[in-house]
């Protein structure tokens, strides 16, 4: 039997038919909507007559969002619009769909609205700007429902095929990141039963009615199905609500039930005898819930959930039943468990902003305070006592001098560089990445007993995605075209190398070796040719790809990471104390493996005070890239050559133009340079890392910070005032990455369409300074020298670039100046190359 003591009445609000309504955020007002022209607006706790808005141009209410100020409603004949809730005022049309519309969906933040109609296309629109639209393309029939996730990354299109559609709208454009066949059910675009994707609170999940009339729930992470809420209908499900801190579902179905389930242990709570409900919403804050019926009426049930399972509600927001234990265990949340914090490192414990913090304390790392005396009987001793037992000298008085006369001491030790794997990243709940790059991704899931990996290439049509059982709990992998590469750092017994190639002529090519004992992996590289590992012995241990032992060294400094490419690879560790005395330096080390060559040994790595260095890597072309905290990519340049080798950059993504003006807050999480630019997944707020599902690469040009007016400004800016500092920012990148192609050609045998490619850039650059000649020209007589300047950085051997300064020169009547750069050119020409007398 059902349980309810305080069984509400229905209020009359509209006609037989469908019935839609909505919250605002705030919990103040129910607006709902039905197959009559009249709209209502009750306000929370008044038994007052509501406030009715009906123009009677608009019937056949199909849809309702609400944000505190404006609701939007959609009709059935395609019309979308928005109206103020104070004044009951119509607003400009947002959309209009060509045939009948189905849904709409309000973002969370209240910036977009979603329209689903019998249209092939989903269209978003903006809602204060309805000239600003996106579409969702990829259905191949009409859609029945459609519902943004609360972070508005996601939206779910419930096609009326039984497909569901979900959308990544992390980037400008949405893309398609999942395809769901068989999840949800089959259904007439005008049927009362329910496809809608609903979004857990937390965003990690959402569920959807099966054709089984049970309830699954489905993650994010993987796209497939957790949990099953079973046996709690016996006809369609037609409509499903979250509690808004997600302890709670509420189900409606067609059997005249609805059912309150707890979501941890998706059992039933409480059943409650009321039929044709269509539509149901959670108060934001308060134990109530509406909903309404197929034949016109509102429902507000006050003290819904009962009184012994009300407690349920003054959670703060939990984590999809998915995910086991309190919220700060799922992705994307600040907070981590301990269990998920003794994963991650450095480790680290402190206190934000408190005048108590370990660090404002001790002067000094958390792991040098662990020797401390232990207060065990509560006298308070200890307070009086420092790390050695003695009593602190706080009560003589200050030394003169200046702190920085005092800064060495004993107790102040420098902070070294942790390790760090190139593509991988902390745990996010269960999950994290081991390894992201251009070639695909590799990430595990711990199953406490053990985890599962799975590997995914960007390209299907080349390797097959694998997913596997892992034991062994690998913590470190890479990835490319040839193979998998994994390893482990056990607790007990050695660590393990895995190598998995992709494809082999032989029956098991794959292989596995264990370190000496008590040796564990800080970081793993994989090359075309060779396995590189540093140890947390100092070791740099390479092997082939078929697991020979190549070489073993000690490195001069401790291990912090490596890269390879082809047969060069590059580790770094910590090297002496920087000269503020509270960081240790990075030194990098490249070299030849195959020809034992050492072409940098123990050089510093260009890094700014307090910076740390987030990812190191080889360019497609095959030169060293870091990374920094502060958003600069670097190159080394002029690495083959000993004593040569100094990092430039190529990329500051602070001073990208997508900022400027504090238009956007994201940061970016470094992934490869191929192709001159810069791959990496845009993090939006305070993300610090990729999050699950696997996220869209983006793709940045190579910027060198010259200066401000070198940023590439939107077009519709003032180019022409920028024009000079752009070409100057063009001319000193091309020169750079010019180069880089020639120290590449210097070490190779270069192939007849690179020394076409390398004509091809010395030519782009010449046109660069041809065009730098132009504005000084045009600037006047007095930039004489700075445009002489130009002419004579040219690579131009043959005379023809040097003929077309000479043109420039003359178009703007620079008499004195064409003549000298045609007696540049003929020097040229002679084999003449005398600067001084030029100048």
């Amino acid at each position: 039997m059902s349980y309810d003591p305080m069984r509400p009445r229905g209020r009359p609000a509209h006609t037989p038919g469908t019935t839609v309504l909505a919250y605002t955020p705030d919990g103040k007002r129910i607006i709902t909507a039905g197959s009559n022209s009249a709209i209502r607006i009750y306000t929370v706790d008044q038994d007052g007559e509501p406030k009715t808005v009906d123009d009677g141009l608009l019937d056949g209410h199909v849809g309702i969002g609400a944000t505190n100020d404006v609701f939007i409603v959609g009709t059935e004949d395609g019309q979308v619009w928005p109206y103020d809730i104070a004044s009951g005022k119509m607003g400009n049309q947002l959309v209009r769909c060509a045939l009948p519309l189905r849904d709409i969906a309000v973002s969370q933040d209240g910036e977009w609205v979603a329209v689903a109609s019998d249209e092939l296309t989903v269209k978003l629109v903006k809602i204060d700007d309805q000239i600003q639209v996106k579409y969702l393309r990829e259905q191949t029939t009409g859609s029945k429902h459609v519902t943004f996730d609360p972070t508005r990354r996601y939206v779910a299109v419930s096609a009326i095929d039984g497909i569901l559609y979900v959308y990544s709208l992390s980037d400008e454009e949405p893309v398609l990141v999942s395809k769901l066949d068989g999840v949800i059910r089959k259904l007439d675009p005008g049927s009362e039963a329910t496809s809608r994707a609903v979004w857990h609170p937390d965003g990690t999940a959402f569920a959807v009615a099966e054709a089984t009339r049970d309830i699954s729930i489905y993650s994010i992470s993987e796209w497939k199905k957790e949990k099953t809420f079973a046996g709690g209908h016996t006809s369609d499900i037609t409509a499903m609500s979250w509690a808004p801190n997600g302890t709670l579902l509420v189900s409606a179905g067609a059997d005249g039930q609805i059912v309150l389930w707890e979501t941890r242990t998706q059992k039933i709570l409480q059943r409650f005898d009321f039929g044709n409900v269509i539509n149901i919403a959670w108060h934001p804050t308060k134990n109530s819930l509406s909903f309404t019926t197929s034949d016109g009426e509102l429902f507000i049930y006050d003290s819904f959930v009962p009184k012994d399972h009300e407690a349920q509600l003054q959670k703060p927001l939990q984590a999809a039943p998915i995910y086991p234990g309190p919220l700060s265990e799922i992705p994307n949340n600040a907070q981590r468990t301990l269990a998920d914090r003794s994963r991650e490192a450095p480790k680290r414990t402190f206190r934000a902003g408190s005048m108590d913090s370990l660090d404002d304390i001790l002067g000094e790392d958390e792991d040098m305070a662990d020797n401390f005396v232990e207060d065990d009987d509560g006298a308070g001793y200890v307070d009086d006592l420092n790390r050695y037992g003695k009593r602190p000298n706080g009560h003589l008085d200050d030394l003169d001098g200046p702190d920085s006369k005092r800064f060495y001491s004993g107790a102040v030790q420098p902070k070294a560089h942790p390790p760090i794997q190139p593509g991988s990243t902390p745990w996010a709940g269960s999950r994290r990445y081991l390894c992201l790059n251009l070639t695909g991704a590799v990430w595990t899931v711990d199953q406490e007993t053990h985890h599962t990996v799975t590997v995914e290439f960007y390209d299907r049509e080349l390797h097959r995605d694998f997913h596997f059982t892992d034991p062994y709990q690998y913590d470190k992998a890479c990835l490319n075209d040839n193979g998998t590469l994994f390893s482990n750092s056990p607790s007990d017994g050695p660590a393990t190398i895995f190598y998995r190639p992709h494809e082999t002529w032989t029956t098991r090519a794959d292989w596995r070796t264990q370190l000496p004992e008590g040796e564990g992996v800080r970081a793993l590289a994989l090359s075309e040719s060779f396995i590189v590992a540093v140890t947390t012995k100092d070791y740099v241990r390479v092997y082939t790809l078929f697991g020979t032992p190549y070489r073993v060294y000690r490195q001069k400094s401790q291990a912090v990471t490596c890269a390879a490419w082809r047969d060069y690879i590059m580790t770094i560790g910590n090297g002496p104390v920087g000269p503020d005395g509270r960081y240790t330096t990075l030194r990098y080390t490249v070299e030849n493996v195959k020809r034992d060559e050492i072409c940098q040994n123990e050089d510093v790595v260009a890094l700014p005070s307090e910076a740390n260095l987030q990812s190191v890597f080889f360019s497609d072309t095959g030169d060293p890239c870091i990374y920094d905290s502060t958003g600069v990519l670097l190159v080394l340049q002029h690495w083959r050559t000993p004593g040569q080798a100094r990092w430039v950059p190529l990329l500051d993504t602070k001073q990208l133009a997508r900022l400027a003006g504090g238009r956007k807050e994201e940061t970016y999480w470094p992934v490869a340079v191929a192709q001159e630019k810069f791959h990496c997944i845009i993090l939006k707020g305070g993300d610090k890392n990729p999050y699950f599902p696997r996220p869209l690469l983006s793709e940045f040009d190579f910027q060198v910070p010259i200066s401000a007016h070198s940023i590439k400004e939107p077009e519709s800016e003032d180019s022409e005032r920028n024009e000079g500092p752009k070409f100057e920012e063009t001319f000193v990148r091309g020169n750079l990455l010019l180069s880089l192609f020639r120290d590449l050609l210097a070490s190779t045998n270069a192939t007849a369409s690179q020394r076409s490619e390398l004509a091809r850039k010395e030519l782009e650059l010449d046109k660069t300074l041809l065009q730098m000649l132009a504005i000084e020209c045009r600037e006047g007589e007095e930039r004489g020298m700075k445009a002489l300047e130009l002419v004579n950085m040219m690579t131009d051997r043959n005379g023809k670039m040097l003929e077309a300064a000479a043109r420039v020169a003359q178009r703007y009547e620079r008499g004195v100046l064409e003549d000298k750069i045609r007696d540049l050119a003929e020097r040229r020409v002679m084999g003449i190359d005398d600067d001084d007398e030029l100048a």
